[in-house]
């Protein structure tokens, strides 16, 4: 017996319910019974003394029996002077927690109405508000890496905008303004490459030598380029008629119209106002040319010539083919140089492609030559032929890859298109914006997710006394019903099982 009264009765809790009913301890039907106590309670609860502690149990979401036993012990203190001689409380308050308990005890319901709300917090209230806690944990965290992203790609692309605006050769601070202003400089630019073509003199003589050597080539080479090294980068009325014009009217450079935004009233001016004098304005200021009076001078018929007099005679000036003005007047594509011209600039960069390749592949021919040169058939070629080095031709080549680099790079690239179009500033200025702008969205995006991310934080503070409150209940709910249960089988140590919260 001894050993036995030592042996721990070891239950599990998910099955206490079950446990108490097949030992009898408890009657099935215990929940009707709480039912009727349920509402004894919340009767008694509209009348009760200022008492701290009893504030603090009827606070709770549950009051179970154990929490009425206590109220009953406070109530001794608080309802003391209703007591009568023979020990009995003639306190309605004392008199309704008293039969409280009295029902509860009766069959044990306590024990059963306990046990089930040990299970309910074991194995659904207390994985509830841990899976929310969880879910508010990682919340927090997904929304931090989510706002390192935005930021990130919010730079991302900050950069790629400076980026692109250094391609262009602007700040980035005014875009339109800055392409525009780049477009000014470009003469001044182009200036200096017509300048440094003069430096392909031996080298157009070079070519040309050996074509006529070796294709016997006898017609003009590089036409375009001689012509820049010779003269520097004139107009192309100057290259096309070999005339210097007497004058120059180049094209206005179209400003780059400013944004109209959507809703804006477009202003008509004076235009459609006045009266109207057989479908012409007569006070819109517009003098049309037109009299609808008849004058003095006018003849028969409202003054109308209608054409029965002999007409005067009609001068035409016929002038030459491809000549839009009078001589020696360079007008529109005429009046620009002849790299700023987007026909004769393609016909120099190809000419300057074809010596590159001339000489690319000369340095080739050289080099397998070695010193055998006077064995080979340019023994008879001329002296401008003979004479060069492979380093020399090395040093020209630099030369024209040099001057392609300055005109085929893709600033000059953008730098053209922005001349020959001026809506390219505004699709450039565009596409530019757009990187601004998902940036600035995506840094919204980013405060958004710092106050979803504070809005998880303070949900996971809400929740942690829950959860903390929950447990200690709980615990406390172990403990009560173990004492229980071990004084129904001579204080025999009993474990509850599986209490995690």
């Amino acid at each position: 017996m001894e050993n036995i009264q030592n042996v721990p009765i070891d239950i599990q809790t998910s099955k206490l319910l079950d446990w108490l009913l097949d030992r009898r301890h408890c009657n099935l039907k215990w929940q009707n019974a709480v039912k009727e106590i349920r509402e004894k309670i919340n009767a008694a609860i509209q009348d009760m003394p200022e008492n701290e502690e009893i504030k603090q149990l009827l606070s709770g979401s549950y009051i179970h029996y154990f929490h009425c036993l206590r109220i009953v012990e406070i109530l001794k203190g608080t309802e003391a002077s209703s007591k009568n001689i023979f020990g009995r409380y003639s306190s309605q308050r004392m008199k309704d927690w008293q039969e409280i308990v009295s029902l509860y005890e009766e069959d044990n319901i306590y024990l059963a109405e306990v046990a089930s709300l040990l299970i309910r917090n074991v194995s659904y209230e207390g994985p509830a508000l841990r899976k929310q806690l969880a879910k508010a944990q990682q919340l927090q965290q997904e929304l931090s890496r989510r706002e390192v992203e935005c930021q990130s790609s919010a730079a991302d692309l900050r950069e790629r905008y400076y980026s692109a605006c250094k391609q262009y050769g602007i700040t980035g601070e005014n875009v339109p303004r800055e392409l525009q202003a780049l477009v000014k400089d470009l003469p001044a630019v182009l200036d200096e490459v017509g300048k440094d073509a003069a430096k392909l003199e031996e080298l157009i003589k070079l070519y040309t030598a050996f074509t006529n050597f070796v294709c016997e080539w006898s017609e003009p080479v590089l036409p375009m380029l001689t012509f820049v090294q010779e003269k520097g980068n004139p107009t192309f009325y100057e290259w096309r008629t070999g005339k210097v014009p007497t004058v120059v009217e180049r094209p206005v450079v179209e400003e780059a119209p400013p944004e109209v935004l959507a809703g804006e009233a477009i202003d008509w001016g004076d235009f459609g106002s006045g009266a109207d004098a057989g479908g012409v304005t007569v006070e819109a200021g517009i003098d049309w040319g037109i009299s609808l009076e008849p004058s003095s001078e006018d003849s028969g018929a409202g003054g109308i010539d209608w054409g029965d007099s002999e007409p005067a005679p009609i001068e035409i000036e016929v002038v030459d083919s491809g000549a839009d003005c009078p001589e020696g007047e360079a007008r529109g594509e005429d009046a620009l140089s002849i790299l700023e011209n987007s026909q004769s600039r393609s016909q120099f960069i190809d000419e300057l492609q074809e010596l590159e390749a001339f000489l690319t592949q000369r340095i080739t021919e050289m080099g397998e030559e070695g010193d055998v040169v006077a064995m080979s058939q340019f023994q008879l070629a001329p002296s401008v032929i003979q004479r060069q080095s492979r380093e020399h031709v090395r040093g020209m080549l630099s030369e024209v890859q040099d001057l392609l680099g300055r005109l085929t790079s893709l600033r000059m690239q953008h730098l053209f298109m922005i001349q020959a179009s001026p809506r390219y500033v505004e699709r450039v200025s565009e596409v530019l914006r757009q990187k601004l702008k998902q940036a600035d969205i995506l840094l919204l995006k980013g405060a958004t997710m710092v106050e979803r991310r504070q809005e998880a934080l303070e949900e996971q503070s809400r929740l942690e006394p829950r959860v903390d409150l929950l447990a200690g209940c709980t615990r406390e709910l172990q403990k009560l019903i173990e004492a229980d249960i071990s004084k129904r089988y001579h204080k025999r140590p009993v474990n509850l099982m599986g209490v995690n919260i």
